[in-house]
């Protein structure tokens, strides 16, 4: 067979490590499907019933893998749909690569069916937008949208238009002036930059937890593969190390050192200990519920990115730099607590929060708790079983239904 422009797509993202592809056939992307079929036995294209299933996935395989995650759909509003889960992808910082397909380019501008220019759509949710217009251009587009979504942690999007799709590999029609239109040749790598915060820095940061009393450390997902470094800073600062919804695997919800999750979702051992320290250190969290955060204790915040160092609360010392690497710089100049009180007491509290909740668990109650549900499926799942969960308001009892807006103004504080 004939190579086609989409297989430089197909091909390029398995020199990526791309094993994986959610989503819909369309018109507009039957040139792509046709890459992924002839490339089957390197590349696997999971079918979904909606595109927005499709970008949930993607964001979830990138969640659980750390590795990127892939969604394709057709033209207008089969890409449109991909919005919803791309935006959770964006805000929860998970590599994710959206394709979509485009119609005709001798058609653009003429109001074909479902017209829609994906690639001005999806400008917000995106840290890297491409629209192919060559097909020897596909490789290094692809190169530029992976190495933007990896080493950002964000969504990058490609389109591409159904005849370029098909079109010839080495097509490149159009010569610009000065002759300096050749295409850009690059490679399938992507290196992360070692960001490490000043020595000067980090020597404030250690004063500051050194002479504190109480220190509690805050994780999220930039803590992510840095659980040994923070055991290790928590042990030293005999500190309770509390875990944002994002960064609970930092640490192992039975590991003596934690307790748990903050806010709604979280335990009363966590609330107690924010409101009980005079010095918080997080790691890799942009911790968005304030009113959980302590309001009067000193704070020390490790960020990757700039922006987001003491843009939640008023930070004493801001640290830019990976986890991992700035807590190993961190820990020598920490001295050991030997007043191991506070972490004691906390400890103690989530013996009897594990307790409580224990009794939750018990098939004797009328009616079961959900607690004995889930305890239930946690026994019988396997053990690398990924568990997903959503919510919505409950819904107010039968006896008492109101039309809707009278229901939410009388759930209002």
């Amino acid at each position: 067979m004939k190579k086609i422009a989409s297989e430089l797509l197909v091909e390029r993202l398995i020199d990526w490590g791309v094993d994986t592809v959610f989503g819909i056939p369309g018109d507009g992307i039957n040139g792509i499907m046709e890459g992924l079929r002839r490339h089957q036995d390197r590349i696997r294209f999971v079918l979904v019933q909606h595109e927005e299933a499709a970008a949930f996935m993607a964001t979830g395989y990138a969640k659980s893998t750390g590795r990127l995650g892939v969604c394709l759909a057709t033209s207008g509003p089969g890409g449109l749909h991909l919005l919803n889960g791309l935006y959770d992808a964006k805000l929860d910082h998970a590599p994710v690569l959206a394709i979509t397909g485009m119609q005709g380019t001798s058609l653009l501008g003429t109001f074909f069916q479902q017209e829609v220019h994906l690639d001005r759509v999806f400008e917000d949710v995106a840290d890297y937008n491409a629209f192919v217009h060559v097909p020897v251009s596909i490789p290094t587009l692809v190169d530029n949208a992976v190495r933007t979504a990896l080493s950002r942690r964000t969504v990058s999007h490609l389109t591409f238009p159904v005849d370029i799709q098909e079109a010839d590999p080495d097509l490149q029609p159009y010569e610009g002036g000065l002759g300096v239109a050749r295409a850009p040749v690059t490679k399938p790598v992507c290196l992360a930059a070692r960001v490490m915060p000043a020595e000067a820095d980090l020597g404030r940061a250690a004063d500051l937890l050194n002479e504190a009393e109480r220190v509690v450390l805050l994780v999220g997902a930039g803590a992510l593969g840095a659980g040994t470094e923070v055991t290790a800073v928590a042990d030293a600062l005999a500190a309770p190390i509390v875990k944002s919804l994002l960064g609970k695997a930092v640490v192992a919800d039975d590991d003596p050192l934690t307790t748990g999750g903050l806010g709604l979702l979280g335990t009363r051992p966590s609330e107690d200990a924010m409101d009980r320290c005079d010095a918080l250190l997080m790691v890799g969290t942009n911790y968005p519920y304030t009113a959980f955060l302590p309001e009067k204790a000193k704070v020390v915040q490790i960020e990757l990115d700039p922006t987001r160092a003491g843009a939640r609360i008023a930070t004493d010392v801001p640290l830019v730099g990976d986890a991992a690497d700035t807590l190993r710089a961190l820990l020598p100049l920490l001295d050991r607590k030997a007043d191991r009180g506070f972490l004691k007491d906390a400890q103690q509290a989530m013996v009897k929060w594990r307790d409580d909740m224990g009794a939750l668990e018990s098939s004797d109650r009328d009616p079961i708790q959900p607690q004995y549900l889930m305890r239930v499926i946690d026994r019988l799942a396997d053990d690398d079983a990924i568990l997903c969960s959503d919510s919505r308001p409950p819904d107010p009892p039968a006896e008492t239904v109101q039309p809707r807006t009278s229901w939410r103004r009388a759930r209002q504080p």
